[in-house]
């Protein structure tokens, strides 16, 4: 769920403002790239801190395979 918000607010960033050049675009998705990075970080604090009882590797793990398969879902072709 962490990587998926991240991911869409990552997406309405890079969506705000059209840009003219490869430059203006390369900056849109890099500066979205940096706020899912930030919000990525936040969140998996406040779930850290919220929940004390929580299993950390289990939770790192899923954490890790969700990031891997949610990035390799913009891979994949639809032919």
């Amino acid at each position: 769920m962490i990587s998926i918000t991240a991911g869409l607010v990552a997406a309405f960033i890079a969506t705000r403002h059209p840009a003219d050049s490869a430059g203006g675009i390369l900056y849109g998705a890099l500066r979205a790239e940096g706020v899912r990075v930030v919000l990525i970080v936040l969140l998996l604090w406040l779930v850290l801190a919220t929940y004390q009882d929580i299993v950390a590797i289990a939770f790192f793990v899923s954490f890790a395979l969700t990031l891997v398969i949610f990035s390799s879902a913009l891979f994949m072709r639809d032919e």
